[in-house]
């Protein structure tokens, strides 16, 4: 507490300083954060007690606009989960695009009738075609730079995958895919690195999708992992050479098909005694033990099997501790979920320029919330995995 005071009082000091009124509010916004954090710890900064729950873990340094001008701020970091301030609003662009987008819809008389009754509810019918346009260059604006970033350092390890959403095309409402694509760094980190929408998932729009990061600066996969999207394994192999892993969940549900509803729990705990394996060779080896068992009463699930068992089991070959998250593409279903639940909102979009606004600014977000959180995995694991290993000097013998 005497710190605080005085930490105050050197700036109550300053008087005719014409930074005071932002250098007030970071002053308030910083213990605003304290006091956060020192509930979420139950403990005060290096207080020694028994209620205590966390320990603070750094600090990470953020600007903030506000109308007082910029603020920076250090947002605390703790050792077991994440901590984010309620004040800086981190789902505001997010909120912003989603209504640009259901007032672009509503300005140019393509919305449906559930958006023309939500702008009515949120009193925004008196709004102009100008005032509509400005919001969006101002989003766009941010939502571009963020996708087009340049990518540095190596990313062994590649997500891809893809939602639909209607738009309206010439006339006619069609569905489009939103592709994602989430990488992990050799520092451990999760980014989201790219997006695109498509018409077509034949062989030349994944391989320009790849091309296209590539280009921004994507090296060092090892894997990429995705569903059996038509062309996409033709694709990574020729602009990345990297191995395919076909998701494992959308791999087990088409399986599933294969057989009746009384049958499928039986199939299911069949296929689930090859992911139980240790070892690459145990696990190809129950595959087509598997294979055998089910060839008499489910031919077409055998054939299909039989085909897929590379593709299916690509993640064996690589470090143990990466298994749980490398075998499907639910490290990325959040981010479909979330898109999904926005277009939900709006129903049709009007152009696929609306489509990248309201995705880009939530991929944009998530990745702002990937940044605050702890490593995806660790860098003692993923040492290996780089094209670019670092070396360290040896220690110096003491005389």
């Amino acid at each position: 507490m005497t710190d605080m005071r005085m930490a105050l009082a050197e700036l109550l000091e300053k008087g005719s300083d014409a930074d005071l009124l932002r250098e007030m509010v970071g002053f308030v916004a910083q213990r605003m954060m304290d006091l956060d954090v020192e509930g979420i710890c139950g403990a005060e900064h290096g207080e020694r007690s028994a209620e205590r729950s966390n320990w603070r873990n750094g600090y990470r340094d953020r600007a903030w606009e506000t109308r007082s001008g910029t603020v920076p701020l250090k947002i605390p970091k703790l050792r077991r989960g994440s901590y984010f301030p309620g004040f800086l609003e981190p789902r505001r662009t997010a909120e912003k695009a989603l209504t640009a987008v259901v007032q672009e819809a509503y300005i140019q008389g393509v919305s449906t009738r559930s958006v023309d009754e939500l702008v009515k509810a949120m009193g925004m019918t008196g709004i102009s075609k100008s005032q509509v346009s400005r919001l969006c260059e101002e989003i766009d604006e941010r939502v571009n730079l963020f996708l087009d970033r340049p990518l540095e350092g190596d990313w062994p390890y590649l997500w891809i995958d893809a939602t639909y959403v209607k738009v309206r095309q010439a006339g006619r409402i069609v569905s489009v895919a939103v592709i994602i694509a989430v990488a992990v760094t050799t520092e451990g980190r999760r980014e989201v690195i790219g997006m695109e929408v498509g018409t077509s998932e034949a062989e030349p729009f994944w391989t320009k999708f790849l091309r296209s990061l590539s280009r921004r600066g994507l090296r060092g996969v090892k894997l990429v992992i995705s569903d059996a999207h038509e062309g996409l394994k033709a694709a990574i192999a020729k602009v990345f050479k990297a191995t395919w892993q076909r998701c494992r969940v959308h791999f087990l549900r088409n399986a599933l098909a294969y057989a009746n509803k009384g049958q499928r729990q039986m199939v299911f705990a069949l296929i689930n005694t090859i992911f139980a394996q240790e070892s690459a060779e145990a696990a190809h080896s129950q595959w087509r033990g598997v294979c055998d068992q089910l060839r008499e009463r489910f031919p077409k699930l055998a054939r299909m099997m039989e085909g897929a068992e590379h593709d299916v089991l690509a993640f064996m070959d690589f470090p143990r501790e990466h298994r749980t998250k490398i075998h499907s593409t639910n490290t990325i279903e959040r981010l479909n979920g979330e898109i999904k639940r926005r277009s939900n909102v709006v129903g049709i979009f009007p152009n696929e320029a609306a489509i990248v606004r309201l995705a880009g600014a939530l991929l944009l977000e998530q990745n702002d919330e990937y940044a605050i959180q702890k490593r995806y995995m660790s860098l003692e694991s993923l040492a290996p995995m780089s094209d670019n290993p670092s070396f360290r000097l040896p220690a110096i013998a003491a005389a």
